[in-house]
C-alpha cells in the first residue's frame, strides 16, 4: 500500500523564484488497485512520485510505502518499489541481457532467481528477439520495454509508472498494458501517471486529477462522473482544470 500524507515540495524555498510544484497531497492506493495520478504538463505529477520514490525529498508532509517513511526509511521504500519514468537513461553498449542483470544485481537478487527472472522478462516483454542486442540498437519502443524490465526487475509489489505508455507504438503499448493488467490480478499496488484520459479510462480504478501541484479531486471513475455531471473523464478533467 502506498500514501501520501500531506506531501509538499517547494523549490528554491525563500527566494524570489520560489515555486510550489506539489501543495499539500493526501491519497493513498491499495493493493490490486490501478490508481491514475491525471493532470496537464506541468501539473506536479512527476515531482510527486519522485518524492514517493525517494528521489526528491519533500519540504513537509510524507509518503508511506509498505509501512515505511520515504523519509526516515528511505532504502526499504526503495526496496519495495519499481520506479519507471521516460528520464531514467539506459546504458547504450549494454545488451538486454546485460541490462537486466546489472540492475537485478544492484537490488542484490540472489543469482539463480536473478537468471530466472531474466528469462521470465524476456518472455513476458517479448524481448526474446533482442536480448542479445544493444540499447543502443533498439527502438524507442524497446526501449521502453526494456526500460521497464529493469524496473521491475526485483519483483516489486508497489510499481510507479510515470506515463509508461508515452511515444510507445501500437505493439509496445500492447505488451506493457497487457503487463500493468497482469501486475493488478497479481495485487500489485501501481500507480499511473497520465494526461492521456483514454490511458486512464482503460487502465484505472480510481483517479486523482491534479494541477497546479493541488490535488483537485479523488475517486472512482463513474463516482466523478457523476458528481461533475459529465459523460466522459475528459469532460470531467477539463472542468476541474479550468476553473
Amino acid at each position: 500500500m502506498i500514501e501520501s500524507e500531506g506531501l509538499t515540495k517547494i523549490f528554491n524555498k525563500g527566494k524570489k523564484n520560489e515555486v510550489t510544484a506539489v501543495d499539500d497531497t493526501n491519497f493513498s492506493v491499495n493493493n490490486g488497485e490501478i490508481f491514475g495520478l491525471l493532470g496537464p504538463n506541468g501539473a506536479g505529477k512527476t515531482t510527486t512520485l519522485r518524492m514517493i520514490a525517494t528521489i526528491l525529498k519533500p519540504t513537509s508532509g510524507t509518503a508511506i510505502v509498505e509501512g515505511y517513511s520515504v523519509i526516515s526509511e528511505p532504502e526499504r521504500v526503495r526496496k519495495n518499489i519499481g520506479f519507471l519514468t521516460g528520464e531514467t537513461k539506459l546504458y547504450d553498449r549494454l545488451t538486454v541481457i546485460e541490462t537486466f542483470d546489472y540492475f537485478g544485481r544492484l537490488y542484490n537478487v540472489d543469482e539463480t532467481e536473478l537468471t530466472k527472472r531474466i528469462e521470465e522478462l524476456l518472455m513476458m516483454l517479448e524481448l526474446n528477439e533482442a536480448k542479445d542486442k544493444r540499447i543502443a540498437e533498439l527502438s524507442d519502443g524497446m526501449k521502453q520495454k526494456v526500460s521497464l524490465g529493469r524496473t521491475i526487475i526485483h519483483n516489486p509489489k508497489n510499481l510507479i509508472l510515470d506515463e509508461p505508455l508515452t511515444g510507445l507504438d501500437i505493439l509496445a503499448r500492447r505488451v506493457v498494458t497487457n503487463f500493468i493488467k497482469d501486475a493488478k490480478k497479481q495485487s500489485n499496488c501501481i500507480i499511473f501517471s497520465t494526461h492521456v484520459m483514454s490511458e486512464a479510462e482503460e487502465l484505472c480504478d480510481r483517479i486523482a486529477i491534479i494541477n497546479r501541484g493541488r490535488i483537485l479531486s479523488v475517486g472512482e471513475k463513474e463516482l466523478l462522473k457523476k458528481k461533475y455531471k459529465c459523460t466522459t473523464l475528459e469532460e470531467v478533467f477539463i472542468q476541474l482544470t479550468r476553473s
